[in-house]
């Protein structure tokens, strides 16, 4: 049993944390935010992650996890600390470490005794050996040692409880021998392949494994275009990729692009970091154009349904990023719905986790409806723009009696067109061919 520090409760560190905790350390959770942390201690989750909520309670009831603000106490009792806080992208791509910076001043100030310090923040090359050097520079007892270890997390949004409990692998990223085996050993219980490799490198698999998977999701996106042109169907065409162990299945779903609080951060910083390395990632640059391209390709085909969109209501069925969050972070409706009313559009939208999160985003710019079928009442479209069950399971006869005209503008493929053409639909998807009752 560890006793652990996480610094920072947001998404990483509140699962990594909790993760911990049912593996058997003990594990206080620090942020210097008291209405959090506040929340945190009555129950209240920040964020919306399927089996999160059990498990905190859970092993808060078994003493294994805490809240605090009391960061100097946490430190010092610790024989782990991580760093868990945002690196949001700042105006010029690259990451804003703040806060991290921030916490290595923290951590450096209140060092009591030998620790390892692991980053589990996304951060960028170098970020290790900054901060063991802002660590050193505030140590209160220079004959104090410690270690910094490069952990990277690889959770997705709304799986990341089976994610962390399950994981695939755990990069463990260090200089020293000692600190290595420490988090190896911690890591153990997962029963999970660990690589141990040096600080840089670790750092360097996070970004390159998010910008892989950013890059299948472009190309996908890219093929799906050309498939409409040319009468192909994406969905075929990724499946008889994804036949070929060399590329596999996953991350070919064609669609509106990918959004949340990683790739396109990642994407981004990366460019940045090559830039600083003074090599032009013209790939990546590309990967990212792709994406934002992506994202007017449904405003386009609304508009071959129904012509000029000014005064046409739209009902938007889907506002975070993916299925199973309430996560906005650059969510594909944050760019779309605002193209659409800019044009003229009224908009109807419903997402039965984000709607709170999209009213701190759109205000009364939009209405928000209760449900999928109140929403597309007497609207002329419906647009789709995150797979949710809910509206995959929707009864298509009722929406097809709620909508003025049967037209289904689908930016996810939840459906099969050749069944939306049989229930009377005008049914228009990524990168196949559309259907219509004409």
């Amino acid at each position: 049993m560890k006793r652990i520090a996480v610094m920072g409760t947001g998404y990483v560190g509140l699962v990594s944390g909790t993760c911990f905790a049912q593996i058997g350390n003990e594990v206080i959770c620090c942020d210097i935010d008291q209405q959090k942390i506040n929340n945190l201690k009555n129950g209240i989750i920040p964020i919306y992650e399927p089996g999160l909520e059990d498990m905190v309670q859970a092993n808060v009831a078994k003493g294994r996890l805490s809240f605090t603000t009391d960061i100097p106490s946490s430190i010092q009792s610790a024989d782990i600390i991580y760093i868990a806080v945002g690196t949001p992208m700042s105006i010029t791509g690259e990451a804003d470490m703040r806060y991290v910076t921030s916490v290595a001043q923290t951590i450096g100030t209140h060092l009591n005794q030998y620790k390892v310090i692991v980053n589990k923040s996304t951060v960028p090359v170098g970020t290790g050996r900054l901060v063991e050097r802002i660590i050193k520079e505030n140590l209160q007892n220079e004959e104090l040692t410690f270690d910094v270890v490069s952990n990277p997390e690889f959770l997705r949004e709304g799986s990341a409880i089976a994610d962390c409990m399950n994981m695939e692998r755990a990069v463990i990223g260090s200089n020293s021998e000692r600190a290595a085996k420490i988090i190896t050993e911690l890591h153990e219980p997962f029963k999970t392949n660990i690589f141990v490799t040096d600080l840089e490198s670790a750092e360097m698999i996070k970004y390159a494994s998010n910008a892989f998977l950013a890059s299948k999701i472009s190309f996908i996106n890219a093929i799906a275009n050309i498939s409409e042109r040319v009468g192909a169907d994406v969905t075929q065409v990724a499946a008889g990729m994804g036949l070929d162990s060399r590329i596999g299945s996953k991350f070919l779903q064609a669609g509106i692009g990918y959004g949340g609080s990683c790739f396109p951060k990642d994407t981004h910083a990366l460019v940045h970091i090559a830039e600083s390395a003074g090599y032009d990632f013209k790939l990546m640059k590309s990967v990212i154009e792709t994406n934002e391209q992506q994202r007017i390709v449904v405003i386009h085909k609304i508009k071959e349904l129904v012509g000029d969109i000014k005064g046409k209501t739209i009902g938007v069925l889907g506002l975070a990023f993916k299925p199973n969050t309430n996560d906005m972070r650059d969510a594909p409706s944050l760019s779309i719905i605002p193209k659409l009313l800019q044009q003229g559009a009224k908009i109807k939208a419903y997402d039965p986790i984000a709607s709170k999160e999209a009213r701190i985003h759109f205000g009364d710019k939009i209405s928000y409806g209760n449900d999928p079928y109140e929403t597309l009442m007497n609207c002329d479209v419906c647009l789709i723009l995150t797979e949710w069950e809910q509206f995959r399971t929707m009864d298509l006869n009722q929406v097809k009696r709620l909508l003025k005209q049967p037209f289904i503008v689908d930016g996810r493929n939840c459906f099969d067109p050749v069944l939306m053409k049989e229930r009377g639909f005008t049914y228009s998807s990524i990168g196949r061919p559309s259907v219509s009752v004409n």
